[in-house]
């Protein structure tokens, strides 16, 4: 084998090597790809039916507003009906937005970027939803009360409720403080995943 040939022969196995690690590196952007939507997977099939549940308990209210016959019953509806739209649109917003980064499509650092960007906002729309959540909490007392039981607790109060909310506020703030770390856990492990991109 004279020095052409072999030549030639390093030349073949560089372009072979070269043609591998592409097809290496596709691989595992797909991959990587593949696991980071599945961290937000799960999470999002939650959310979708946290949702769907509270655009029902929305439209519950709206179909009986008429039933909310006092102004601060009225204002208490409205204000529990913006709130079972609007959070969850915007957790929904901000989760599929985060979900469906393309992590191949622009270089490392554009990602990144565009990933915390993302990751911020949907931490700071579960940090409103926390104390959102309390407001909430008193809101769907009287107004559920009313619609399900003509009852009207500002005027008649139940001696039930001096206990049932503080048990319901400490629930309350468990069940957040754990869904809130849940939250933190999965966007964290997202970023470790991107970051193993490097």
């Amino acid at each position: 084998m004279n020095i052409d040939e072999m030549q030639a022969v390093w030349q073949q196995m560089d372009k072979d090597l070269k043609k591998q690690k592409k097809i290496t590196n596709t691989l595992v952007m797909k991959m990587t790809q593949e696991r980071y939507k599945n961290k937000f997977g799960k999470l999002a099939t939650y959310e979708t039916i946290g949702a769907l549940v509270c655009f029902v308990a929305a439209i519950v209210i709206v179909f009986n507003f008429s039933k909310l016959n006092t102004w601060y019953l009225a204002l208490c509806g409205v204000l529990l009906t913006v709130y079972f739209v609007t959070l969850p649109a915007l957790v929904l917003k901000y989760l599929y937005a985060i979900k469906a980064i393309n992590i191949d499509v622009a270089s490392y650092a554009v990602t990144l970027k565009k990933y915390l960007k993302a990751k911020n906002k949907l931490l700071l729309v579960q940090q409103l939803g926390i104390y959102l959540n309390f407001v909430a909490l008193l809101l769907v007392i009287p107004v559920f009360s009313k619609l399900f039981k003509n009852k009207d607790v500002f005027i008649t109060p139940n001696t039930t409720w001096f206990w049932l909310v503080p048990v319901l506020v400490v629930l309350l703030l468990v069940v957040s403080k754990w869904g809130y770390n849940c939250y933190v856990k999965i966007t964290s492990s997202a970023e470790n995943l991107l970051k193993e991109l490097e």
